[in-house]
């Protein structure tokens, strides 16, 4: 049985794209914000808004830097990735992260600038 781990994902960013060298590579991350709204038992309408940390990698994190910015409507497709590390106090931590294999810009504006951008030579 094969498995599959994929992510589709629109947004808005809450941060423009943030680049760093990550060896001899580049690494852009950022922060999108997912919305649902339902209404509750008590006929109240909800909102819950979730948080995820984007990162893209190589030719795509260098468009991601170009391109995303604070507010932005974004599609990012990619896949989940968990990572351990230890805190300051030494106290085991996991952070998961979307790492993305597509970007899309969906504001009309980001649109006519050319908004598809999709990445094949991402890191393993």
């Amino acid at each position: 049985m094969s498995s599959v781990n994929k992510v589709i994902l629109i947004g808005r960013a809450g941060k423009a794209a943030e680049v760093r060298e990550v060896g001899s590579d580049k690494k852009a991350s950022f922060s999108l914000a997912t919305s649902e709204s339902y209404k509750n038992r008590n006929d109240e309408w909800v909102e819950n808004t979730e948080w995820h940390n984007i990162e893209a990698w190589g030719r795509l994190a260098d468009i991601a830097a170009k391109y995303v910015a604070k507010g932005l409507t974004i599609y990012v497709e990619g896949s989940i990735r968990s990572e351990k590390y230890k805190d300051k106090d030494g106290n085991e931590r996991t952070a998961t992260k979307i790492r993305a294999a597509a970007i899309q810009l969906l504001d009309k504006k980001a649109a006519a600038a050319g908004n598809a951008i999709d990445d094949d030579d991402m890191p393993e």
